[in-house]
């Protein structure tokens, strides 16, 4: 049974950082792409990031590029999303999802298999 659990989610400061992990079971991560999405109330599914299956190949959000990192250990099985210099903005329910495919982009509608997600909150 495929499955992907994230984890690392929390109560951080404005300023603070967190990382999200992202485990992926019943399937090989190697070869599928990972994009990590986050949802605030009120507010459509955005893409975060996202990391072809070699890890050659990576996409950020505007909102994130310079704060944020993603990074893969297929040898574990999980990719990362370090989240650096957090602002209130970034609070949401933040998804790991897998395409299946080598490489996907930033669009939800690419990613067949989700997670359940990890709230993140940013608040002073």
């Amino acid at each position: 049974q495929l499955q992907l659990v994230e984890s690392g989610g929390g109560l951080v400061q404005p300023g603070g950082s967190l990382r999200l992990s992202c485990a992926a079971s019943g399937f090989i991560l190697d070869y599928s792409a990972i994009g990590w999405f986050r949802q605030a109330p009120g507010k459509e599914r955005e893409g975060v990031s996202s990391i072809s299956g070699n890890g050659g190949i990576i996409n950020y959000a505007d909102s994130v590029k310079g704060r944020f990192t993603i990074s893969r250990d297929n040898a574990k099985n999980t990719v990362y999303l370090q989240m650096n210099s957090l602002k209130p903005e970034d609070t949401a329910v933040y998804y790991c999802a897998a395409s299946g495919t080598s490489y996907s982009g930033l669009g939800k509608s690419e990613y067949t298999y989700w997670g359940q997600g990890t709230q993140v909150t940013v608040s002073s």
